[in-house]
């Protein structure tokens, strides 16, 4: 899906002279002399950029109305052709009413310089229920994050950072007053340091009447023709500003330095690497011989939305992981069709339980999950008529393949054998980890454990719990891949089919059904019965292809592992003890949704101890964070 699927002419038209106008605001998305050169000349001289960012670790830019994305196309170029740009560029966008992808695409492609970038946006632009969504560009050195709906509201969900630059855009205050409105600035205030540069295209006097109490020192500057003047200045409120609470204090580095990571699976690589996306040299150690030797050695997984009617916590978390891996997915050294596959799924459903969120039906198309087709049914072999819905945004992955790209990074090392048994403050300050002989085998700024079940030894004041499930897989015969096709199914238990074992095309396809679930349970070996309770269920999820797997010559397979789920079964991120929050932090029990979560797990680590801003709402990372386990 790539943009809306509903004609969206009642947010965009084009007129006779291909300029975008609004029909609901009845106003120009920019003006006659063009949005590049309204972006350079307003908001990034206003903010005096790329000078400004000049050898910032990073840059978080926050912005009133998206729009058509000029302004951060623009701001994206212009850190793509600075050489002392900032690590990472963070541009967060409110917007409630997105316009298309292909619109994106058409605004770009009248700038040359902009066209390719504009490409990269449109491939991203989909998916936007109203809510957060992150965006990641140039490997994730740059990060967008839209907040599509109502612009106070959408601000007041973000847990307040410290923007170094403010582009308030959006239509004109006489025909969109509450984007201009006292209430939206004061709420923008709170994200604001001393010295935050703003700027904005409005000389309005109610706009600079409703800045000035709220601390802004303002100035007028020329404008671009037609407009005579334009706006800009900076924070810098005569009384002091109120700081963020302490323990958020605590929890920041001043500068990337060492880490030590205890676990090489899904939660453990994708920690490492958004910790040496960020500059820290990260040490990952693991007790067994290779990465992604527990839960993460599964051969083949699927990666599928949560959805619920009342779109649930967990389904809005699933969504925002699943686009967090996603990202990952396409922007790393992996093999579509050989390390992942885009396929979508099939979710089968009894058919009272179909009914999907119903402000979806008012999202504009957006939603990725829909009533299934008959073409999706025939593509997933399945009879017609069958119940089900269908996830656009779906695929399976291999997670060992996923986890070596994660850990391909000069600035990471992974250290085997290395079985950590106590962690202890060094003499030095920071950390130092040793095994059951004492031996030493790494000291750190800062220690993530991501051990999975072993994680229970390290941090014992976390309620965790060992979960065993076993699969069974084997090779498609071509009659089998003719009925199994390649859309995975899920519903009481998932079939996932038509995988290649390797880039050889002649070598036959895999496919694989499960899992079992068995709470308390860490013992990996092999079970007859678990093969049967797993046959039973793919004989109700997919008949026709279990037909084929009840055969002699079928060369069935099974594997079994334990994963690590809490009590309430959400991913557990944040300190391992609520008094100590530079101590050790955890980043585990994603449970059975790891490719779901493991990169929107580690991204919210490292925001957090960077002051960034988060990729969800702040009231999501609460129902993430360790810290709710002690309110």
């Amino acid at each position: 899906m790539r943009g809306a699927a509903r004609d969206m002419s009642d947010i965009l038209t084009w007129n006779d002279e291909g300029q975008p106008f609004s029909p609901r605001f009845q106003d120009v998305y920019h003006s006659i002399t063009g949005a590049l050169a309204q972006a350079r000349h307003v908001f990034l001289g206003g903010c005096g950029l790329p000078g400004a960012w000049a050898q910032a670790r990073q840059w978080r830019v926050l912005e009133t109305g998206f729009g058509l994305g000029l302004n951060f196309l623009v701001t994206w170029l212009a850190w793509r052709q600075d050489p002392q740009r900032p690590q990472i560029l963070h541009f967060v966008s409110v917007e409630a009413y997105p316009v298309s992808a292909a619109d994106i695409r058409r605004a770009a492609a009248l700038y040359p310089e902009l066209q390719e970038l504009g490409e990269q946006l449109g491939d991203q632009w989909h998916g936007l229920l109203p809510g957060f969504h992150r965006l990641a560009f140039e490997g994730g050195r740059v990060l967008l994050t839209l907040c599509i709906g109502d612009a106070r509201a959408m601000l007041r969900a973000h847990q307040p950072f410290e923007a170094d630059s403010l582009f308030l855009d959006g239509f004109s205050p006489s025909v969109n007053a509450e984007m201009w409105s006292p209430e939206v600035f004061k709420t923008l205030a709170r994200f604001c340091r001393p010295g935050t540069a703003v700027a904005t295209w409005t000389v309005a006097r109610a706009v600079r009447d409703a800045l000035v109490p709220l601390g802004f020192v303002l100035e007028k500057a020329p404008g671009l023709p037609p407009k005579r003047d334009c706006l800009r200045g900076r924070y810098a409120p005569a009384w002091p500003v109120r700081r963020r609470p302490q323990a958020e204090d605590a929890e920041r580095v001043a500068s990337p330095g060492r880490c030590a990571v205890i676990g090489a699976g899904l939660a453990g690589a994708a920690v490492a690497h958004a910790l040496a996306r960020r500059g820290w040299q990260v040490t990952v150690l693991d007790a067994a011989d290779r990465p992604a030797a527990g839960a993460s050695a599964l051969p083949f997984g699927l990666m599928a939305p949560h959805v619920s009617p009342d779109d649930a916590l967990l389904s809005r978390l699933t969504r925002a992981g699943i686009r967090a891996t996603w990202s990952q997915l396409c922007a790393l050294d992996l093999v579509e069709g050989v390390d992942w596959a885009a396929t979508g799924a099939v979710e089968r459903r009894d058919a009272a339980s179909l009914r999907l969120p119903p402000e979806w039906a008012e999202a504009g198309g957006w939603n990725e999950t829909t009533p299934v087709t008959a073409a999706a049914l025939v593509a997933a072999g399945l009879p017609p008529g069958t119940p089900a819905l269908f996830h656009a945004r779906a695929g399976w992955v291999k997670p060992h393949r996923l986890v070596a790209a994660w850990l391909d990074h000069p600035a990471i090392a992974f250290s085997a054998g290395a079985p950590v048994e106590h962690i202890e403050a060094a003499p030095a300050g920071g950390w130092r980890l040793r095994d059951a002989g004492g031996k030493v085998l790494a000291d750190a700024d800062r220690v993530v454990i991501a051990a999975g079940p072993a994680t229970r030894r390290l941090a014992p004041a976390l309620p965790l719990q060992p979960v065993r499930g076993q699969i069974v897989w084997g090779e498609m015969p071509p009659a089998m891949a003719a009925v199994g096709r390649r859309i995975p199914v899920n519903g009481d238990g998932h079939l996932i089919a038509g995988v290649s074992a390797s880039a050889d095309a002649a070598r036959p396809l895999q496919w694989m059904t499960g899992s079992t679930y068995e709470p308390g349970d860490t013992d990996t070996a092999i079970r007859p019965a678990d093969r049967a309770h797993n046959l039973a269920r793919l004989a109700r999820l997919h008949p026709a292809l279990a037909a084929f797997a009840q055969e002699p010559q079928a060369g069935l397979h099974d594997w079994a592992g334990v994963r690590c789920a809490s009590a309430d079964r959400r991913p557990l991120v944040g300190p391992i003890d609520p008094a100590a929050p530079s101590g050790p932090w955890a980043c585990t029990a994603l449970g059975s949704r790891g490719l779901s979560f493991a990169a929107l797990c580690a991204e919210l680590l490292a925001a957090r101890w960077h002051g960034e801003p988060l990729p969800v709402p702040s009231a999501q990372a609460r129902a993430l964070d360790t810290r709710r386990l002690w309110r």
